[in-house]
């Protein structure tokens, strides 16, 4: 490896290691199912399941895990306690039976803007096939055929660190 991939290898959001464990009830707070994902070790996003509205997924992870959020019908980004990526904090309280308390993190749809929002409705409404049929620019008909893509947002987000 050279020092660019040792470079490049330092700077993507990954899990790290298993040294402090936590716990955390994830909620989501959406109007929709949310799917969660764990980065491992490579930073390769590994499902844990679909999350139902006003629902929890309680788990136990680690401080150096980090989670990502999507809406699990169609891939739109979630937060994570207002983050795109959830870094887990340390459980420092504890029940009385001496077993960490779970913290919560509430799972959210983000502030889109009026274009975001507006293709996320449309490409409920429009089926794939049909886009080319729309009367709008040809731009916002590439925008459309854009599904999200968790990979490549990693791509990005590990670009930009």
């Amino acid at each position: 490896m050279d020092e660019q991939e040792v470079h490049n290898e330092t700077r993507s959001v990954r899990s790290l290691n298993a040294n402090v464990r936590t716990s955390v009830n994830f909620i989501n707070r959406t109007k929709q199912s949310a799917r969660a994902w764990w980065l491992d070790y490579s930073g390769h996003p590994v499902s844990y399941g679909d999350i139902g509205t006003n629902e929890l997924l309680s788990m136990t992870t680690y401080l150096t895990h980090p989670w990502v959020f999507r809406a699990s019908r169609n891939g739109a980004k979630l937060l994570a306690n207002q983050l795109g990526v959830y870094m887990p904090t340390a459980t420092t309280e504890y029940e009385e039976d001496e077993d960490p308390k779970f913290l919560d993190v509430f799972i959210t749809t983000p502030v889109y803007s009026l274009q975001e929002y507006c293709l996320v409705l449309i490409r409920k409404l429009v089926q794939e096939e049909d886009i080319g049929r729309l009367e709008i620019p040809e731009a916002l008909r590439g925008e459309l055929r854009q599904r999200p893509d968790l990979l490549k947002e990693l791509e990005v987000i590990n670009s930009n660190r």
